[in-house]
């Protein structure tokens, strides 16, 4: 499962455990008193713990102390969470006409909810961040190691170019051109190659020469 698959289902988590802290909130908000100030107090607690469900999911936790702490401080809010938003789910359930078991199960399917979705979202965290998503292996790399490259491709000794080899039947005929009387022996001495050479070449272009002149 790739990490678009996750985040799509973090996103359904996180809905759910939204939806809940709403239902809480409401809960709340409807058992206390019809003032802004009082209201506002009964819905935090339900809050803190939406808040600190987010913050444990997204920042990752280097040290095996401070997520002992982190975990422990959730636990905490949580546990307040859950304890006030039953109190009070329990009387809104009871004014609103529920009888019998109902007002004591009712908040229980809430913060049942809610844990669930909050246990879901950290572990679906931890997931992403162990497993990367392998489409990222085939994306091109960033500038900067475009850059060290290309910087060690220009710090590598430069290949010289192979220069072609001259004509040796043309530099020969040159040669004997400007020098008439140096010996085959002479010019082959000069460019490096055998006597025998310089005679084929010589004797090849006499006999281009005399074609030549045989065609005029």
């Amino acid at each position: 499962m790739t990490d678009r698959h996750l985040v799509r289902i973090r996103w359904g988590v996180r809905g759910a455990l939204a939806l809940g802290v709403a239902a809480s909130v409401a809960a709340n908000m409807l058992h206390a008193d019809p003032n802004p100030i009082a209201q506002t107090i009964s819905a935090w607690p339900p809050l803190a713990l939406l808040l600190t469900v987010e913050l444990i999911s997204r920042v990752p936790a280097h040290r095996r102390s401070l997520a002992t702490v982190r975990f422990t401080a959730t636990a905490l809010i949580a546990g307040i969470a859950a304890w006030v938003s039953y109190t009070h789910m329990v009387a809104v359930a009871a004014r609103y006409g529920e009888e019998g078991l109902a007002p004591h199960l009712i908040p229980l399917s809430v913060d049942g909810v809610v844990v669930v979705a909050s246990v879901c979202l950290v572990e679906l965290a931890g997931r992403m961040r162990r497993n990367p998503d392998p489409a990222d292996l085939d994306r091109p790399a960033p500038a900067d190691t475009a850059a060290d490259t290309s910087a060690d491709d220009k710090r590598e000794p430069r290949r010289r170019k192979a220069t072609p080899k001259p004509d040796t039947g043309a530099l020969i005929a040159r040669l004997r051109t400007q020098h008439p009387d140096t010996s085959a022996a002479d010019i082959a001495q000069r460019i490096g190659v055998t006597d025998r050479t310089v005679r084929r070449h010589l004797n090849a272009n006499h006999t281009q020469d005399q074609a030549k002149e045989h065609t005029r």
